[in-house]
């Protein structure tokens, strides 16, 4: 097996969608085998588009979901695998912040587990758009047809969650604040976070802090350096280094010296 017949990479959004979308992925396989990789986590929620024989996500409690058409999925908060079958391809859209909620009306699916996007319409909008972008040989313009789809349902975003998103204070608590400047309640502005994004304050603190970590270990290994695990701890703001390894157990179900040994089977969360 060739890897190098595994082709991934990134698209970049038009700054008019940047408040939407992350970035687009696209991966394919053109070898002679099923290939399956590790996706970090993102806490982002992703519309996939599965082109040739079905791909398949598995979930950290070994959970397995074909991917036929098109799927919706997450957040993300923890890393899953996914397997492309020989000749497949995949194109996902990555939601950012409250983008999903903005377009859905929902800001998480049930149980986090993958749904088909059709059931939040009542037609089959999102089938008979992959019968338009199966005709598209290009992913970057499967990505255009797919921002084009996407413009007319983008709802303006809740004062509340700009604020939330614009939050950058890495001291204050961003729900004792904001509330504080809109005359709400801690209570409500934690429940507004839920609804819109799916996920706690606390939730995401701990994910950029463990993501800090992946991607400080990873710079240190593309300098062919040695790990320094207390740089790490003190650089990430961990207590000490069994936070840290439980935060990798917690995500990635990997200790930090395990995700450096297989890291090049997994993809990176770093977004354009």
């Amino acid at each position: 097996m060739n890897e190098q017949d595994y082709n991934n990479f990134r698209i970049t959004v038009p700054s008019e969608y940047k408040n939407y979308f992350s970035h687009f992925y696209f991966a394919e396989n053109n070898t002679e085998d099923t290939l399956t990789k590790t996706l970090l986590p993102t806490f982002q929620t992703m519309l996939i588009f599965c082109f040739g024989a079905n791909a398949s996500l598995t979930t950290r409690q070994n959970t397995t979901i074909e991917v036929e058409k098109c799927l919706a999925f997450g957040p993300i908060k923890q890393a899953f695998d996914y397997s492309l079958p020989i000749n497949t391809k995949i194109l996902i859209a990555n939601f950012k912040g409250d983008a999903f909620y903005r377009f859905f009306g929902n800001s998480s699916l049930p149980d986090n587990l993958p749904t088909n996007p059709n059931e939040f319409f009542e037609e089959n909008c999102f089938t008979n758009l992959w019968y338009e972008l199966i005709k598209i040989d290009s992913a970057a313009e499967q990505v255009n047809r797919i921002l084009e789809f996407c413009k007319p349902y983008l709802r303006r975003q809740n004062d509340t969650a700009r604020l939330l998103t614009e939050y950058e204070s890495g001291t204050l608590n961003p729900i004792k604040s904001i509330a504080g400047a809109t005359n709400q309640t801690e209570r409500n502005i934690q429940l507004h976070q839920k609804k819109h994004f799916g996920y706690s304050v606390k939730e995401i603190n701990r994910y950029k802090r463990f993501i800090k970590a992946v991607e400080l270990i990873q710079n240190i290994a593309e300098d062919s350096k040695k790990l320094d695990w207390f740089e790490i701890v003190t650089e990430c703001n961990y207590y000490d280094q069994s936070q840290l390894v439980h935060d990798f157990k917690h995500f990635i179900h990997l200790s930090p010296t395990q995700f450096l040994k297989f890291q090049q089977d997994i993809c990176g969360s770093k977004t354009e």
